[in-house]
């Protein structure tokens, strides 16, 4: 990973932490997971995580190109 992209993965991973439920709610072979989205020169990632608000556990699980994303995130 470049460090500029690892500078966009890190903004994006402490969004999160500070805002849990910022991602999109994932339904059917992805109920449980949320994505949030992010732009790094020009480029669209997507950030997948689970969150589990009693205990407040972050579990990121995915990041990547929006290129196959979500059929790799199934498999």
């Amino acid at each position: 990973m470049h460090p500029s992209e690892k500078l966009a993965l890190d903004k994006a991973v402490k969004e999160v932490i500070n805002n849990p439920s910022i991602g999109d709610l994932k339904v059917g072979d992805l109920a449980g997971i949320q994505v949030f989205k992010y732009k790094h020169n020009a480029q669209l990632y997507l950030l997948a995580y689970s969150y589990i608000e009693e205990k407040i556990i972050l579990t990121f699980i995915e990041q990547g190109t929006h290129e196959n994303f979500y059929r790799d995130l199934k498999a």
